[in-house]
């Protein structure tokens, strides 16, 4: 299939995509369309972020509806309002000239509007999991007769802990129905709800299109966690024209950055989940009209937010599931513009580096954090520039003439320059003469250890602690998952992660030891895979000689308490 034109669907479908630039297939949409519209079986697609996957269940859908029928004919469940509000612009746009209604409903806006959209006429709903089943339990929502169930990144789902809402809704459905499942990824978890709730599935996968495109720079800087946010300033300071997504790992800290931006003088702003609808859209409508040059969000608070023409996606910590830097990445280069996808490291987190670039196959190259006056040079360049290329003509200089000269007279030529240069450029010197260098080679990490006192026998000094925790291999534990655990159970710190050693039973890893008492008690009550799990400080059993050592002795009162 090499043009829509060639797929045989409606006239009036065609035409509307036609009016928005839609002409060749995209590799998933390729694979996807000709079957559905020519098979009513069931299908696992495997498909990244921003490879079209809406217009890929989307247009058949739209093709199979029955114009006749009353109530509704297909539901499509996403993980967050952001992508449920995408999906059903995308459908709207898609059915411009067909007599369906698309109604989205999601938490955090009034149930009852909702309800009403729905008694109207409603072919489509498109909706997250807890607001639709929210529906079907005050019985406003009825799936018994639907023809079309579709799982847009199913994957999230299940992680954002939706699966019990997911078997609810699918409980509700008809047996005949046509089910779409479409994920990133493939867990265990999928293909266990793919066997319970699907007939013989097809599956489909396409490549990782946005990783592997040419248009995007893959980069990493190296800097000490406590200057990460300075490495941000720098990377945003010496590209002025930056329209870019600051990706955080949680809510606090992307509300944290974003008020820091903000607070130093930089056109940015926050999405999180703590924000209300309206505010989430008014943030959203100011990005994508480029009255904003910095979002800062997590992962889950952008899902479905798609902007063209961005330049950065920044990375301020590596994100704990290699999917995620695919996902993030992806947002940048696209439509043949090119892109810059940078993270921030800490110095232990550039051990994952390997670990990543063999998941996804694409090679960081690390890049210099520009020095202080580095950053003050080229804005100073950019800005004399710019005074040069200035347009005089745009009003009548002479008309100002005598205030002008009234105002200045007592400077010189040269004395009128410097106070202009000064003024647009005091505030960016006062930060930058004294600034120090932010890179943290491979040298200053060996004297740093060289020079911390060793405790315990251990050979890594002071900063990192050993810790075992009693889940391994046979869990299905990895580097990244376990990461993604800690993570998940400490998400006020931002602890780094040292070297990781995963066996059949048990693990051990390394961490900062200066969070010790907050990492271990993090832990008391979490649980995996429905087993209790215990962090346990190594560096203590190893320094019992006499009595223990204060590690250990930190995990003893932690266990009496």
């Amino acid at each position: 299939m090499q043009t829509f034109s060639e797929t045989g669907l409606k006239p009036e479908i065609l035409e509307s995509i036609e009016k928005i630039g839609f002409i060749k297939p995209t590799p998933i949409q390729a694979e996807t369309i000709p079957f559905l519209l020519n098979s009513e079986e069931d299908l696992v697609a495997m498909a990244q972020t921003g490879t079209g996957k809406t217009a890929a269940f989307g247009l058949p859908v739209l093709h199979k509806m029955d114009l006749n029928a009353k109530g509704v004919q297909a539901i499509v469940l996403c993980p967050t309002r952001e992508l449920c509000l995408q999906i059903t612009a995308d459908l709207n746009t898609y059915a411009n000239n067909l007599p369906v209604s698309v109604v989205p409903v999601y938490g955090g806006a009034p149930i009852h509007n909702q309800i009403i959209a729905i008694r109207k006429k409603c072919d489509i709903v498109v909706g997250t999991p807890g607001r639709v089943n929210d529906l079907i339990r005050r019985d406003k929502l009825d799936l018994s007769s639907i023809r079309f169930l579709i799982l847009d990144e199913a994957d999230e789902m299940l992680k954002m802990g939706f699966k019990e809402e997911m078997d609810a809704i699918m409980g509700e459905t008809p047996d005949t129905k046509q089910t779409l499942l479409f994920s990133a990824t493939m867990p265990p978890d999928i293909n266990r709800m793919a066997g319970k709730h699907m007939n013989k599935p097809k599956t489909i996968s396409v490549s990782r299109q946005n990783i592997s495109n040419d248009d995007i720079s893959h980069e990493f800087v190296v800097t000490s966690p406590q200057n990460s946010y300075q490495a941000l300033r720098r990377i945003a300071d010496i590209t002025p024209d930056i329209y870019g997504i600051v990706f955080c790992r949680t809510r606090q800290e992307t509300k944290d950055i974003a008020d820091k931006l903000m607070n130093d003088g930089y056109n940015a702003d926050a999405l999180h989940g703590d924000l209300s609808q309206a505010q989430r859209d008014y943030v959203m409508g100011r990005f994508r009209n480029n009255k904003l040059q910095i979002l800062v969000a997590t992962d889950v608070a952008a899902r479905g937010l798609d902007v063209d023409d961005l330049t950065h996606v920044i990375h301020y910590h590596f994100p704990d599931d290699p999917e995620n830097y695919i996902h993030r990445s992806g947002r940048t280069g696209r439509a043949g513009k090119k892109g810059i996808s940078i993270a921030i490291l800490a110095p232990s987190e550039t051990r994952r580096l390997g670990f990543l670039e063999k998941q996804t196959g694409k090679k960081l190259t690390k890049r210099q954090i520009p020095t202080g006056n580095e950053v003050f040079e080229l804005r100073l360049k950019n800005h004399l520039k710019g005074v040069a290329a200035a347009d005089t003509n745009q009003f009548d200089l002479q008309q100002y003439a005598p205030t002008i000269e009234a105002e200045l007279q007592d400077l010189s030529r040269e004395e009128i320059i410097e106070k202009f240069i000064a003024a647009q450029f005091n505030r960016l010197h006062k930060d930058y003469s004294q600034s120090a260098d932010l890179n943290v080679t491979a040298a200053d990490r060996k004297s740093r250890t060289e020079r911390s006192p060793r405790t315990g026998g251990s050979a890594r000094g002071d900063k990192f602690a050993r810790y075992s925790i009693n889940i391994g291999a046979k869990n299905n534990l990895r580097p990244d998952v376990l990461i993604s655990i800690i993570n998940r159970q400490t998400p006020d710190r931002k602890i780094a992660i040292g070297k990781i050693d995963i066996q059949s039973k048990v693990s051990y890893f390394e961490a900062e030891s200066s969070h010790e008492r907050h990492l271990i008690q993090a832990f008391k009550k979490a649980r995996f895979k429905g087993q209790s799990l215990m962090v346990q400080s190594m560096d203590g059993e190893r320094g019992g000689e006499r009595g223990g050592s204060p590690a250990r002795r930190t995990y003893a009162r932690h266990k009496r308490n």
